[in-house]
């Protein structure tokens, strides 16, 4: 587990966390040739908390926001480690701190999509807890999406 690692809220359009979802962005482009996410992308508006994670140099290396679907589920939306940075335990130390804010909104659901060609975002998902679901809203009928949710213990 990366201990030097800090996580803390910046904003969803902060310099840092558009080149983190550029570089997601890239990354997907990589696997599926093209943006396969269906519906609305997320918004500064709509996704009120947004973690950036930090090296001990301070340099950007991951993060993860929050989009809240309803009054007791949230979305966990473009968590993301950068490849020079995977392996040590970040995206963990992201999707929990994730989840400790989405309890912070009053979030008892979280819910997620995530693609066919991530196996190692599925494989962190499934180890922590998070079971398939039915896709949901403009994921229903994706071909290339699984969703999953996780239930807080609030």
């Amino acid at each position: 587990m990366e201990s030097s690692v800090t996580i803390r809220p910046e904003g969803f359009d902060a310099p840092d966390s558009l080149v983190l979802r550029a570089e997601l962005a890239a990354e997907l482009d990589e696997i599926y040739s093209t943006d396969s996410e269906p519906g609305a992308k997320p918004t500064a508006a709509d996704t009120p908390v947004f973690l950036i994670a930090r090296d001990e140099r301070g340099n950007p290396v991951g993060c993860g926001g929050l989009r809240p679907i309803d009054e007791t589920t949230v979305e966990i939306k473009r968590m993301f480690v950068r490849r020079a940075a995977r392996g040590r335990g970040i995206a963990q130390v992201i999707l929990q701190s994730l989840e400790t804010e989405a309890a912070g909104l009053g979030a008892r659901r979280v819910v997620l999509e995530t693609g066919r060609g991530q196996p190692e975002a599925i494989r962190l998902y499934e180890n922590n807890g998070y079971t398939p679901i039915e896709c949901f809203g403009s994921y229903r009928g994706a071909p290339l999406s699984l969703c999953f949710e996780s239930f807080l213990d609030c």
